[in-house]
């Protein structure tokens, strides 16, 4: 009778097991991002899928770079490379390899003439001068955080060039504004790899799974919060800061909002994206024009953010309206929820 008893359990146990696994079979795998491009390329009526090929590049490269950034600690390639970026920052080794599977991918790809990359001082030429479409990027944010694990990023932007087809491209290709980015995005390597990105019709976010090597839609329709109880910043600097921003900070303290700053614009931007806050970069008197890049950090943020429904300044104006001069410039950035950021501006 025991003997019966405990093979009626097993079988019922078993029968549960199924059914499980029958309803996990039935459950939608989900979109994944190639199927989401293909389903969006109507938006484009100009284009005859080159944007769609240059964001699954973008898609591979960021594949590429998560495995490397994976296995890191194990064969050797974190700490610094022993060379310095065109800005005289410190190079990590894995800053140099995400910037040569980016520059392999957007090259090999065909889709894009020409990249700024903040690893480059000059114009890359990829060869490509029938491409309709330029790249600014940053292949690897918040590279210091390497060696401790912590979340670091791509952050890249795409514009339709304005010189002839069929010619190298040149500086103004680059240099057309904020306002004229197409496309623009960024990738968390974190405790999971996420591709986010905008083609100026709402923000979608993607995360990647391994075993299967494709990216999945995870958070379609991004709306940031329209306020927020975080805000991000270097309070190391605090004392060179601007007093309006001292004031605004002594108010997010007496609001008792919460202090979240790890020092990776992509992962700390993320975050607030999803929760509500502000990142602050104030200029400094030792950076007196701010430290992050225009061209490749700020803008693409900027629009990717205001498409979710937030706002972007660099403490006077739309930072979206803010004029590019040079590939390499520099702007300080408020980012976030939109009432964080209009309080920042009449600080």
């Amino acid at each position: 009778m025991c003997w019966l008893a405990v093979r009626s359990l097993s079988m019922k146990d078993n029968r549960l097991v199924r059914d499980t696994i029958d309803e996990k079979l039935a459950l939608p795998v989900g979109v994944t991002l190639d199927r989401f491009i293909k389903w969006n390329q109507q938006d484009f009526p100009f284009a005859t899928g080159e944007l769609s090929q240059l964001l699954r590049d973008i898609a591979l490269a960021a594949k590429i770079v998560n495995r490397e950034v994976n296995r890191a600690g194990l064969v050797d390639i974190t700490g610094a490379s022993g060379a310095a970026n065109c800005q005289g920052e410190s190079q990590q080794k894995l800053d140099v390899i995400a910037h040569i599977r980016f520059m392999r991918a957007l090259t090999n790809g065909g889709e894009v003439a020409g990249i700024v990359s903040e690893e480059e001082e000059e114009i890359l030429y990829t060869g490509n001068d029938q491409a309709r479409y330029v790249v600014a990027i940053d292949p690897l944010d918040g590279s210091s955080n390497i060696d401790v694990n912590v979340s670091i990023g791509t952050i890249f932007s795409i514009y339709r060039r304005i010189s002839p087809l069929g010619t190298p491209v040149v500086l103004d290709d680059f240099l057309q504004g904020g306002t004229a980015q197409i496309a623009a995005g960024y990738v968390l390597y974190g405790t999971s790899t996420v591709l986010v990105y905008t083609t100026g019709r709402g923000v979608n976010g993607f995360t990647y799974e391994a075993s299967l090597g494709e990216f999945f839609l995870s958070h379609p329709m991004i709306r940031t919060p329209e306020d927020g109880a975080i805000y991000s910043v270097n309070e190391g600097n605090l004392p060179a800061f601007p007093g309006g921003i001292r004031t605004y900070i002594d108010r997010c303290r007496e609001r008792n909002y919460a202090a979240r700053y790890i020092g990776s614009l992509v992962g700390d931007f993320h975050r607030n994206l999803l929760k509500g806050g502000i990142y602050l970069y104030p200029p400094t008197a030792k950076a007196p024009q701010g430290k992050l890049r225009l061209l490749y950090e700020c803008y693409p943020l900027a629009f990717l953010n205001e498409q979710a429904g937030g706002a972007a300044s660099n403490g006077f104006q739309r930072l979206l309206e803010v004029p590019a001069q040079s590939v390499h410039q520099r702007c300080p950035l408020y980012i976030g929820s939109p009432r964080m950021v209009r309080e920042v501006e009449e600080a």
